[in-house]
């Protein structure tokens, strides 16, 4: 069966229609890359309502035939449910040098252009891993390890490429927009109609009970 490009598009969306799954090494794996230029501003990831919501009493969680695959692919929020993507967006790889990142709207957003065959990556410490992660980036400088501390330390700097890049939001294509939440697309007038009602990447941070 050929699907048509509408077809094509709709399978790759949640992250941005422009990007492909490729097979890098036996030891980095897989990653995403652009199939286009992305520039700065653009959505790259939305999470939408076919994402896979895991709790954290999921029986999944202490099945070895699920646990590791969901230890590598999923991320946690800020309610603690790990998300699974359905789509290739589980396979975006981190750098320290990333060029997208998530934002405290929940979606991802490119922090300058992206070339074409650039692979796209993003900061996992903004992801909740509850143990520290080693590095390896091919782009320095590289933190070496991720920490849960991350973002309480640079969440001022993130914040600021955030910022930046939202001043875009409005002056490039959004093949993703669509799938915004009435919620965020009401948290996002608020911000350009007053600045000070920016939500910091500190709005990700999983808030653990006592």
């Amino acid at each position: 069966m050929r699907l048509t490009q509408f077809e094509l598009t709709i399978i790759s969306t949640m992250i941005h229609p422009d990007t492909e799954l490729r097979f890098i090494n036996g030891t980095k794996g897989r990653g995403v890359f652009s199939t286009k230029r992305i520039p700065k501003g653009t959505l790259t990831y939305v999470k939408d309502d076919l994402e896979i919501e895991i709790e954290p009493d999921d029986q999944r969680l202490s099945d070895p035939k699920y646990r590791d695959l969901i230890d590598t692919y999923s991320f946690i929020d800020r309610s603690g449910k790990r998300i699974l993507s359905w789509d290739h967006a589980k396979y975006v790889n981190h750098c320290c040098q990333c060029n997208t990142m998530s934002t405290g709207y929940g979606f991802e957003i490119a922090i300058r252009d992206i070339a074409k065959d650039e692979e796209i990556t993003d900061e996992y410490s903004m992801f909740n891993f509850p143990a520290n992660m080693r590095l390896e980036c091919e782009k320095s400088p590289c933190r070496k390890v991720i920490s849960e501390n991350d973002l309480l330390i640079y969440h001022k700097e993130w914040d600021k490429i955030i910022k930046s890049s939202l001043n875009h939001l409005h002056r490039v294509v959004q093949p993703l927009a669509p799938f915004l939440s009435k919620e965020t697309e009401n948290m996002l007038n608020k911000y350009f109609q007053d600045r000070s009602q920016y939500i910091s990447v500190l709005n990700l941070a999983y808030k653990k009970s006592d």
